[in-house]
């Protein structure tokens, strides 16, 4: 909380809002109780029945800020606890400058009628500005009109349902944090996807090839991340990333006037590494396998955790953290994997494939929404767990 605050004020200050309780700085148990009691009953109906209950602090030191989180961290798992830290973000930020991060400064942080939090706070959260697009840096309309996204390496990223059907495009910023740890959003809520291996986020020489010229090609895409771009754009992609196409590829690509990633990407998978592809005739593409850990902090029936009454068992509610075993296969699309497999040659068997490296099938994989999000991620993410399936509502 110290941390995120800091980042909103650039690094130099905290504005922390608690609650101008008398003997807030009470020790031990007695401190909730007075805390339950001040809030018992108690009504905000107005802005200005808030600012009398409401005590802003600002801090230069980390420090003392964080002695101030320990002193009033009941505050804060109090009810009020949210809107307080929300609070303390936007003052730390500075209401102008939130005003000026937004694209719109006319429309709400929160939306009626269920409090929902708007992209902008969910950004000034995970960057320290309240920005409301998720793509990286920002888009130029010409005529001085722009969308603003992430310009900046995040520690801690997002990921959403929302672009896997189409409605969004996550820069890499957002994608690839310092630390593995993602905030995924769904229709009603946040959940937390993580893993507790740094190297998940390694990539092979074919994915940092993949990667850079996804990258080249967004950087020309000023359609909101609709995956097309010009004719003169991509002539500028083709010589960042050092692809060569034939005469006769080329001209089939720019003969509508526009590029269409889709399409770019499947002359891409076909062509040759030499002239700056992705097709490898060894096929040996380095399968990934890794563990991710979901966290739903809102209650769920929980058949796995249900207890037996009387010869019925009653399903638990309560939080859900599910491990999920991922499986990326080294082929770049599942199909093609599952269609030319290396099959180990046992005893007496044909030995002469020329290939010394085994591939076996991945597990069939399991469904759910957080795959979807899971594979805007890793596109071929191959996905299974035990019990349950993990829940993003």
């Amino acid at each position: 909380m110290d941390e995120i605050l800091f980042m909103c004020g650039d690094k130099k200050r905290a504005v922390i809002a608690t609650l101008n309780i008398v003997g807030l700085n009470t020790e031990g148990f007695a401190k909730n109780e007075i805390i339950a009691k001040a809030l018992e009953g108690l009504t905000i109906e107005t802005g200005s029945d808030l600012q009398k209950i409401l005590r802003i602090d600002t801090y230069t030191s980390e420090t003392i800020a964080l002695q101030k989180f320990h002193t009033a961290l009941p505050v804060f798992q109090s009810r009020m606890g949210a809107l307080l830290f929300l609070i303390s973000a936007l003052l730390s930020r500075g209401l102008d400058s939130i005003q000026a991060d937004r694209d719109d400064p006319s429309l709400p942080l929160v939306t009626a009628p269920f409090g929902h939090a708007s992209q902008e706070i969910v950004n000034l959260l995970l960057c320290g500005q309240a920005v409301p697009n998720v793509f990286d840096g920002r888009m130029d309309f010409g005529g001085g009109m722009f969308l603003k996204g992430i310009s900046m390496s995040v520690e801690v990223g997002f990921l959403t349902l929302l672009e896997s059907l189409n409605f969004c495009k996550v820069g890499q910023h957002l994608k690839c944090p310092k630390w593995p740890i993602w905030v995924v959003g769904s229709e009603s809520h946040y959940t937390v996807l993580f893993a507790l291996d740094t190297s998940v986020q390694d990539e092979n020489k074919l994915e940092e090839r993949e990667s850079q010229i996804r990258r080249a090609f967004d950087a020309q895409d000023q359609s909101g991340g609709g995956g097309f771009i010009s004719v003169e754009g991509f002539h500028q992609v083709l010589r960042e990333a050092g692809i060569r196409l034939p005469s006769e590829k080329l001209d089939h690509l720019c003969s509508t006037g526009f590029i269409v990633w889709s399409e770019f990407w499947q002359v891409i998978l076909d062509l040759d590494k030499s002239q700056g592809g992705l097709k490898d005739s060894s096929g040996l593409m380095g399968k990934k396998v890794f563990d991710l850990y979901h966290f739903n902090g809102i209650a769920k029936s929980d058949i796995n955790g249900s207890h037996a009454t009387s010869g019925a068992e009653t399903l638990v509610q309560r939080p859900r953290l599910t491990k999920l075993k991922v499986s990326v296969p080294p082929r770049w699309t599942p199909e093609e994997f599952m269609a030319d497999v290396v099959v180990s040659s046992g005893p007496g068997g044909n030995e002469s494939s020329g290939k010394d490296t085994e591939v076996t099938k991945p597990e069939p994989s399991q469904h759910a929404p957080l795959v979807d999000c899971i594979r805007t991620r890793w596109s071929r993410a191959v996905c299974n767990w035990v019990g349950d399936p993990p829940s993003i509502v």
